[in-house]
């Protein structure tokens, strides 16, 4: 199950982020704030489930089909500029392996590409992180470049390098985005055509 986060969640992405910061801080710079409190992690899907509304980033959780654990999280970005949309994903430490990231990313490509209408998909991974360079590979996305300290650092630490792939709207039918099985419904729970 692929959502927006809701405030209500709170308690789920503590225990998908409390339980894998060794596994989560090498990639995510956010994950050396953390732990946070239950409070702040309220008002951060607080921020998170209003500029979802607004149209402005579009930061979903990725749960266990019986929304009973998260299992990660996702997103589709506006940072990629006018006509792209940005994937970026993370998967806690005890659900790798399963195929979470590399389902939710097709998702959302479709969702970007059929849904939101933009013409570009990108993703941007650490060229260190070997498990996140096999999601938009097996995809079929294109390998572009590797950009020189693009990724945020940590405080204090230089910014890292990023390797950038993309997928254009002319290619989605050639790739294996386009037949992962998917189901979307807008907010009044009414099915979106794919």
């Amino acid at each position: 199950m692929l959502r927006c986060w809701d405030p209500r969640d709170a308690p789920l992405l503590a225990d998908a982020i409390d339980s894998s910061l060794d596994h989560l801080r090498p990639w995510m710079p956010w994950a050396h704030d953390e732990p946070r409190s239950l409070d702040e992690r309220i008002g951060l899907l607080r921020g998170f489930r209003g500029r979802f509304d607004l149209g402005e980033d579009f930061v979903y959780g990725i749960f266990s089909r019986d929304e009973r654990e998260a299992v990660g999280g996702s997103g589709l970005h506006t940072r990629a500029g006018e006509g792209a949309l940005e994937i970026g994903y993370w998967i806690r430490a005890s659900a790798v392996g399963r195929g979470y990231a590399r389902e939710a990313t097709a998702a959302l490509a479709r969702v970007a590409i059929r849904v939101c209408g933009v013409d570009r998909v990108e993703i941007r991974v650490d060229p260190a992180n070997e498990a996140s360079l096999r999601i938009p590979r097996a995809l079929g996305f294109a390998e572009e470049a590797t950009l020189r300290r693009r990724l945020p650092g940590r405080e204090g630490e230089a910014r890292g390098d990023a390797v950038v792939f993309a997928l254009f709207a002319d290619e989605l039918d050639r790739t294996p985005v386009s037949s992962a099985p998917l189901e979307a419904f807008d907010a009044l729970g009414r099915s979106i055509p794919l």
